[in-house]
Formats: structure tokens, sequence, C-alpha cells
């Protein structure tokens, strides 16, 4: 499984980096086992308990019974595996083995305990009417549940302190050994340790990068593999730079260009364990992240809550919060590289801002007097006006930032510079040397600048660490390459130190590049986001209903989840059509309601973008209600293929179906639910029970499948010979 990427190259590592999950140290696949059986018996559990607890009636049919005792036998069976990862772990880590081991011997008891409580063998009470009262210990069933539940939890969290040990422990042995490569003397023991080094690194990278997947929170995951980027680039430098260092042990510039190498590895690799161990150093707060579109974000949340309570803040902390906000403008008024109309007009949208505010607290205040509907509306259209000044300064703010950055990206594009650093590096020429240095120092200021501008309108958290991470790039590649061309100008003869100025010079090769994607991805983001809005005031105005005042427009966070939730769906539903392929009866029911779902599930995914045939949330909401339905008409298709397997295969697809046929009657209810104004919310819910969907579906078309090639190889010629009897029907 290859590492999440970054946004925008930030986790686009090399072959040491780009793996994510590779089974090279044992505890890390150990708990990747573990992970794999708890996603198994987590829904066996949320099962038993579904069907104990089904309608309250005590008696059970036959069919019932038999299902139960499946899903107990199933339980256990689970817990079994789930123990023997347990007990593996706890062998290979001493210290926490007896915490572990009792973890396990309570899944253990519990699963056991599932299993005989829900053994119809054990149930010999028949009713005159053929059913059998079952669970007079229905209390029984439901603590060993919970303490199978509890259990579980224990041993994941057990097993995630030995996986965060494992990283600290290699990240330990990595500086142990980049201590004794800064005091290497000769080559030959270079040689010998960089190869261990460049071993440990490995080890490091790949247990970095299982990590790095596990994280559910987005701004940690850029944050690791912008860290994870950073070692990855890294190697290379200080494999060049430690070697020009040896060749010219004598030469200032060389072993600059090198303790920066070290430098910066370090703090990569202390980042790394921060990010792990989740905390900071020395009690430090993170401030990086705080941009002028997340201030104002914030701000427009704090007025809009007026409209539900006049009093939870007050009137000084909004002037403060407005004025933290247009203080951060600065960073766009006072740039040399802004033009002078960009400039006036970031002014002008400033005051007004301002003058707004005045008139809204004016208006608060009366409304905190007067509770009369003239002084609501007039709150209402305050309200309105400054959260359209300010989303009108967002705009000019991104016009800015991306028409700078395009200019920029576009002027050095050729990168004359380096070409010319290089040249005067062979030519021994310190005069020319000095006059290009000082023009990439000017070229790195300006990029450097440019990504703390992007970083205020980027919209979103991994974008924000995105642009932090590229301009801390450019700011210390900068520095190194005029160190290591200084160092090259010095020896122009040298061979190694041409190659060190190769190797950096590429680096930040690659960053402009990856600037390149960074803008584009800023840019996507926000043309989505502002056709977004468009759907949803189209929707607002298609609503014959809407009487209040309050329009439904999504925030920019609400509209990033849309975005996201759609990409996901879209990229589902290219799941779903390669499954499909596979399929050699393209006619199959199981085939023919699946290309149906997944064609939906298409048009659901372009509504997000703004395109396609839905045009309002009306639209929207019927077509998730076909949806439903022929998800539902799916589920009825493979029940009845699964009457042709065994008894095995049977209960793993059946275990399959009851997952989704409860997201279909959720998605219908959802659909007929009313949420008045809110429908973003409404939206948000449905899109996220179809992406659930298509997730099953996807897993269900898979497993179909093979289950059908399984069942065609053990009864040999029945496809041929049902086709035979179709045709003679026919004829």
């Amino acid at each position: 499984m290859a590492a999440s990427p970054g946004p925008a190259g930030v986790g686009g590592a090399g072959a040491v980096y780009g793996s994510g999950s590779s089974g090279f140290a044992l505890d890390s696949g150990l708990e990747i086992k573990t992970r794999s059986v708890e996603q198994t018996l987590l829904p066996l559990v949320s099962q038993i308990t579904t069907l104990i607890n089904h309608k309250d009636n005590t008696k059970k049919s036959d069919k019932t019974l038999q299902a139960i005792q499946r899903v107990g036998q199933a339980v256990n069976l689970a817990v079994g595996r789930f123990v023997k990862v347990g007990e593996a772990i706890a062998n290979e880590n001493w210290d926490l083995k007896e915490e572990i081991n009792i973890a396990c011997i309570e899944a253990k008891q519990a699963g056991e305990t599932i299993a005989a409580l829900t053994d119809i063998t054990n149930l010999n009470h028949l009713e005159s009417d053929g059913q059998i009262t079952i669970f007079t210990d229905k209390t029984g069933v439901i603590k060993a549940a919970r303490l199978l539940l509890s259990s579980v939890t224990k041993v994941l969290l057990l097993a995630d302190r030995v996986v965060i040990k494992q990283i600290i422990t290699s990240r330990n042995k990595v500086l142990a050994t980049m201590e004794r490569l800064e005091k290497v003397n000769s080559f030959q023991e270079f040689v010998q340790i960089f190869s261990q080094f460049g071993n440990e690194m490995v080890e490091f990278a790949h247990l970095s990068g299982d990590r790095q997947n596990d994280l559910k929170d987005e701004k940690k995951k850029a944050k690791m593999a912008a860290a994870r980027t950073v070692l990855e680039k890294c190697t290379m430098m200080l494999l060049t730079a430690s070697k020009t260092c040896l060749r010219h042990p004598n030469c200032e510039s060389a072993h600059k260009n090198k303790e920066g190498v070290f430098d910066r590895m370090k703090v990569a690799l202390d980042k790394v364990i921060e990010i792990v161990t989740d905390c900071k150093p020395n009690g430090e707060t993170d401030i990086s992240s705080i941009s002028i579109f997340t201030g104002i974000k914030e701000f427009k949340m704090n007025i809009e809550a007026l409209r539900e309570n006049l009093y939870f803040q007050s009137k000084e902390n909004l002037s403060v919060t407005l004025e933290v906000i247009l203080e951060r403008t600065e960073d766009f008024t006072d740039s040399a590289y802004t033009s002078h109309e960009h400039r006036e007009r970031i002014l002008e949208l400033s005051t007004q801002a301002r003058m707004e505010l005045q008139q809204l607290i004016s208006v608060w205040i009366q409304a905190q007097s007067k509770k009369t509907k003239s002084i609501a509306e007039e709150l209402e259209l305050s309200i309105l006006k400054i959260s359209h000044s300010l989303n009108e300064l967002k705009k000019e703010l991104h016009s800015t930032a991306t028409q700078l950055a395009a200019d920029l990206l576009k002027y050095h594009a050729d990168h004359v510079v380096l070409k010319a650093l290089k040249l005067t590096g062979v030519e021994g020429n310190l005069e020319a040397l000095a006059e290009y240095a000082c023009k990439l120092s000017e070229q790195k200021e300006q990029l450097v600048e440019t990504c703390r501008l992007l970083r205020h309108i980027s919209g979103t958290e991994p974008l924000e660490i995105t642009c932090i991470h590229a301009e801390e790039t450019f700011q210390v590649t900068g520095q190194q390459i005029i160190s290591a061309a200084e160092t090259l100008t010095l020896h122009p003869s040298s061979k190694i130190a041409k190659e060190n100025l190769d190797v950096f010079c590429e680096a930040w090769e690659s960053q402009i590049s990856d600037m390149s994607t960074l803008l584009r991805e800023i840019n996507d983001f926000n043309v989505l986001l502002f056709k977004i809005i468009l759907i949803f005031l189209l929707s607002q105005k298609n609503n014959a209903n809407l009487k209040s005042l309050k329009p439904d427009k999504p925030d920019s966070e609400e509209q990033a989840k849309i975005a996201k939730l759609g990409l996901k769906l879209g990229l589902l539903t290219s799941d779903a059509d390669c499954e499909i392929e596979k399929w050699e009866d393209q006619e199959n029911e199981i085939v023919q309601y699946g290309r149906n779902m997944s064609s939906m599930a298409y048009s659901l995914y372009l509504f997000t973008r703004g395109e396609g045939p839905l045009k309002t949330s009306q639209d929207l909401i019927h077509q998730l209600e076909v949806f439903a339905a022929e998800g539902l008409k799916l589920t009825s298709s493979v029940q009845a293929f699964s009457k042709q397997l065994k008894d095995d295969d049977k209960l793993m697809l059946l275990l399959e179906i009851n997952k989704l046929i409860p997201l279909c009657h959720q998605l219908q209810t959802v659909t007929k639910t009313s949420l008045q104004n809110k429908v973003f919310l409404k939206v948000d819910k449905c899109i996220t029970k179809t992406r659930s969907m298509m997730a099953l579906l996807v897993q269900l078309l898979s497993l179909c499948y093979k289950l059908l090639k399984k069942l065609q190889m053990e009864n040999n010629g029945w496809v041929s010979v049902t086709n035979k009897d179709t045709m003679d029907g026919k004829t």
C-alpha cells in the first residue's frame, strides 16, 4: 500500500519514502494484522447485538437462530485470530507482555461466552408453535460483547504504544549514526557508516510511512508527508555534501553546506516524532497554520452566531478579531511585488470591512434592547453586508497571490540563474559567483514571500502546510546552493563538488515544479468552492418553502467537506467500473444493478463539481431515492446467488449484504426527512451514505466475482448447462 501523498508533491517520495506499508518490521506488521482482524470482528459484534435486540420478541424462528449461531461462531473465530496476533506482539515486547496477555485472555473468554450463548444445540425447550425461546440470559451476551470490545480496544492501544516506541527507537538509531557520519575523516570509514545509515533510514521510512497511512487527521498527515519528503531529498544531499567535505576538508563553504543538510534532517526527524507522540517540545504552540482565510472563516462564524444569541460574546472581541485579520493583509500590501491596483483594492476593502463592523455593532446594541422585527431584519442585513465585504476581500487576496505566483513561476521556468552558477563554478569566476549568488538570493526572497501569501489563501490546512514546507525549502536550499557553488568555484576541477551543486540545483528545480502543482491545487479548490456556492444558491432560489432571511450557504469548511466527499465518490465509481469489467456475463443481474448504481454515483460526483445533469438539490434527492432502490434490488440478487454457495461462502456473502441493506434504508429515510433550510446538512448526509454504499458495492462485486469463479471450478459445467437450458427454453 503506497503512502498517502501529501498535497502538491509533499508526499511524492522516492523508492524508500514512497512505500507506506511494507511489513519491514515485525511489530508494525503485527499491528496491521491486528487492525485487519478488528475490522472483521467489530461488525460481527454489532450484528449479534442487533440480532438479540431485534424488536423485543423473545421467540425466534429456526432461521433466525441459525443466523445468530453463525454470527456467534464467526465472532469466536475472529477473536481467536485476534488473540494469536496479540500474543505474538506480547512475546516481542516484554515490557508490555503482561498487559497485552491479560487483554487477550479477556477477549478470548468473551468470544467463547458469545459462542456458547448463541449455540442452539444448548437450547432444548421447543414451544408448541415450533419456535424456540432464546436468550434467557440476554444480559450475559451483552456483557460479553462489551467485554470483547473493551479488551480489543486495550490490545489495539497497547499495539499502538509498541509502534510508537519502535519509531522512536528507529529515529534514535538514525541520529546516532548521523553523529558518526558528521565526525568521519576517511572515505573508507564513511562508506561503511553510510551503508549502515542507509539501512536504518529504510527502516525508519517504512515505519513512518505505515504511521502516515494510519493517521486520520489530514493536518498531521500533511505534516508527516512534508517531514518524510525532507528526509528523502536530504539523504542524497547528505551523501554528496559529506563526500565534498572529505575531498576538501579545509573548505569552509563545504562544511557550511554539509552542516545545513544535517541540521535540516535532524529537524525533520524531530517533527516525525512530534507528530507520532502528539506532543510539542517545551510546550510550544503551533501558530504557523493561522492564515487570513482561516481568520475570516472564524470571524464570520462569530457574527453569524448573533442570529441565535446576542450576548455570547463582546463587541470588543469582534473588533479585535477583525483587526488581527486586517493586520495580516499587510503581508500583501507591504509586499514590493504586489501591484498598485491590488494594493489599493485591498486597502479599500479593509476600510469598508471596518466601517461595516461598526454599523453591525451599532445595530447589535439596538437589538439587545429592542426585540422588534425591523431591528432583527436590520441586524441580518448588517451581517450579510460584512460577510459580503470579507468575501470580496478574500477574492482580491486570492487574485493577488495566484497572479504573483503564476508570473514568478513563468519568469523562473528556464532556471537561468542556476545554469549561470554552474558555469561560473566550473570557470572558477569568483566575481561572477557573487553577482549570481545575489540574484539567486533575490529570487529566493520572492519565492519565500509568495509562498507566504499563498498560505493565507490556500483554504485548507493540508494546503497551508504544503505552503509552509515550500517556504522553508526555498529558504534553506537557496543558501545551500550558494555554499555549494562557492565550493565549486574555489575548486573548479572537483567532480564531487560539481556533483554536489547539481544535486542541490535539482532539489530547487523540483520544488519549483511542486510549487506549480500547489498553485494549481489552490486554484482548483477555490474554483470548486465557488461552484458549490452557486449550487446551494440555486437550491435556495428553487425552494418555494424558503421563508427565512438566512441563506443556507455553506462555509469554506463545509464546502471543502462536500468537495472531498465528491472526489472520493468519483474514485469509488472508477473502482466499481473496474470490478464490473471483470465479469464475463455482462447481462448478470448483479452486474446490471452494480452498473446502474455506479452511473448514478458518478452523476452525484459531477453534482459536487457543479457539473452534470443534476442542477438542484431536489434533482439530487430524487436521484438518491432511485439509487437506494437499486441498492435493495442488488441485495436481493446477491441473496439469490448466495443460495448456490456452500455454508462458509454463503455466510461471508450474507455478512456483506447485511451491511448494505441498513445503509439503503437509512438513505431512503434521509431523503424523505425534511430539514427545512438545512440544505447542506441533508446533502452532506446523503453523499456520505452514498459513499459508504459504493465502498460496499465495490467489495460485493469483487466477492461475488470470486465466489462465482470458485463455484464454476467446483461445479464444472454449471454455467454452460444453465446457459444451454436458457437457450432450450427460448427455442
